[in-house]
């Protein structure tokens, strides 16, 4: 297996701790890429017309994209229990939507402030990318208390959320705005698929 990678990107930490949590993390080749918005990596295209990481080459050649299909795969084939069972899987497909959603939302946050020009910088948009993180995190604040003793693809979303907020958008300040996500983030953090990752 191959994957295209990116140490920086919080979609690509995702699924190395999805594979590392299945066993696999090992077996995973890593590709160095350079994809970025405005200075597309022109060796992902031939295998996603996106230029996106990640992207995922199966050992039979099979190539997948984006993180959630990779994730799904990866659980799939290694026979994980990330993606709940059939009473569960649905509520955390969603949670996982509102996960990725607010990682996505930094990233546009992120690319506004540093491949846009300052002068030619959109505050509504800024403004209206940072409420969408806000309200994904209160979502999550507001039943804080079931995502201890648990590891799924919920819980894997929200720590690289997390800490891509840590790193590349520190001012927001995630740990003051939502306590009892700090909480439990301060005991799952110390996980080793986790820690090791971090960005930095």
């Amino acid at each position: 297996m191959k994957i295209f990678y990116s140490a920086a990107s919080p979609f690509v930490r995702k699924t190395m701790i999805v594979a590392d949590e299945l066993g696999v993390v090992d077996r995973i080749e890593r590709l160095p890429a350079a994809a970025s918005p405005v200075n597309r990596d022109r060796n992902i295209i031939p295998f996603n017309p996106l230029g996106q990481v990640p992207t995922f080459i199966t050992d039979d050649e099979q190539v997948l994209f984006d993180s959630k299909v990779i994730c799904e795969y990866l659980n799939t084939t290694f026979k994980g229990k990330l993606f709940g069972d059939d009473n569960t899987r649905f509520k955390l497909l969603t949670d996982h939507a509102v996960a990725d959603g607010a990682i996505a939302a930094s990233l546009l946050v992120r690319y506004e402030l540093l491949a846009r020009p300052e002068a030619l910088r959109w505050d509504e948009w800024l403004e209206g990318q940072t409420d969408k993180i806000t309200t994904a995190l209160q979502y999550f604040e507001d039943k804080a208390q079931e995502l201890y003793d648990r590891i799924d693809i919920v819980t894997i979303t929200l720590a690289c959320a997390f800490d891509y907020l840590d790193f590349r958008l520190p001012d927001y300040n995630w740990q003051k705005r939502f306590p009892g996500l700090k909480a439990w983030y301060d005991k799952f953090s110390v996980r080793e698929s986790i820690a090791k990752t971090k960005p930095q």
